[in-house]
């Protein structure tokens, strides 16, 4: 395995992070723990879940992926060997069952005590906000909804310090974001130095071969700024694995089952895109998953790849990848594909 820190701390995490989305649906708790058997055995380290999960968000299975995590962490003993990312579930109609009103005090205090109560544990790591408490086009919004995002914008200040009460209290190490704008990121990092309070040390976002947005603007805060990109969807929900390509329709398959979480991966333009990286990798005796994760590992402005897995098959493939060291034709071959098909996935 290999390792980095998360920017501006101390704390070592591997490159490849575990993540954790599909237990207590597609995965069972007994597959959860062999999942974070392995991966630990591995020298993975780092694990990312949250207080909605697993996916699809519902009530039946709101917290179901973190009490997986609790019940391993009571099982093994295992928690001092884990940075262990969670977050704070955003606005909006997908996650009322949870709670109403923004990043307000009493929600994040609400989110937080919830969350350790599930995990089996006295702190987190990294907390993060899940999304936005604003509209900005993420979740396959490729365009800034302009005619609609006139609601305020969340406030900075009572989030950062609520967040500091937190830090003070060890029940939470460090602080990041996700699905965020390069604004948004910005008026994090503005608003924690003007007030002396925490800064947000990474953020994680989508980002895959078929899906490179984070390159207009976000790579350039996250270099200049030293706020780390945690990959998620590296595998654009498995379409980038291929299974998916002349129409199949593999039986038990996230894509199978919830077909609206791939829709943004699967137009003309992305099915042209996987074709033609396809060939690449096999080009060059590689599966395209090992491709499009071996691309991501070595970006400067990564600090980890989370990837997800429903079988242990694909969990050791993506675990793997961390091994492969792309050539410089190889590298210029995906230039080249992404140059004449950019960024088809919104």
């Amino acid at each position: 395995m290999k390792y980095t820190k998360l920017p501006n701390t101390d704390v070592e995490v591997s490159k490849i992070c575990l993540g954790t989305m599909t237990w207590g649906n597609q995965n069972s708790e007994k597959e959860g723990f062999e999942q974070m058997d392995y991966a630990l055995e591995r020298g993975v380290n780092f694990f990312d879940t949250a207080e909605l999960y697993s996916v699809p968000a519902t009530p039946e299975t709101y917290g179901a992926t973190e009490k997986i995590i609790g019940n391993w962490f009571k099982k093994t003993g295992n928690r001092d060997k884990v940075v262990l990312a969670s977050k704070i579930a955003g606005g909006g109609a997908y996650t009322a069952h949870i709670r109403s009103g923004g990043f307000t005090k009493k929600n994040i205090a609400e989110a937080i005590e919830g969350s350790l109560k599930r995990l089996q544990t006295d702190y987190i790591d990294l907390y993060q906000l899940h999304w936005p408490d604003r509209g900005v086009n993420c979740f396959g919004v490729r365009d800034y909804p302009y005619q609609t995002a006139t609601k305020e914008a969340e406030d900075h200040l009572e989030i950062l310090e609520t967040l500091q009460d937190f830090m003070k209290q060890g029940k939470i190490k460090h602080v990041g974001l996700s699905n965020e704008t390069p604004w948004g990121t910005m008026k994090y990092l503005q608003t924690s130095e003007q007030h002396s309070l925490p800064r947000m040390s990474t953020i994680q976002n989508s980002y895959s071969l078929i899906h490179r947005a984070y390159e207009y603007g976000m790579s350039e805060v996250s270099l200049r700024e030293n706020i780390g990109l945690l990959v998620y969807s590296p595998l654009a929900q498995g379409v980038l694995s291929g299974k998916y390509l002349n129409g199949g329709k593999p039986e038990g398959a996230r894509g199978t089952l919830f077909p609206r979480f791939i829709s943004r991966y699967m137009g003309e333009g992305s099915q042209k895109a996987v074709e033609a990286y396809q060939q690449l990798a096999e080009k060059h005796e590689l599966t395209l998953s090992q491709l499009a994760l071996a691309y991501i590992n070595q970006l400067p402005f990564v600090t980890s790849n989370i990837i997800g897995a429903t079988k242990m098959d694909q969990l050791k493939e993506n675990i793997d990848s961390i091994n492969i060291e792309l050539s410089d034709e190889v590298l210029e071959g995906i230039e080249a594909i992404h140059a004449r098909i950019p960024n088809p996935a919104p």
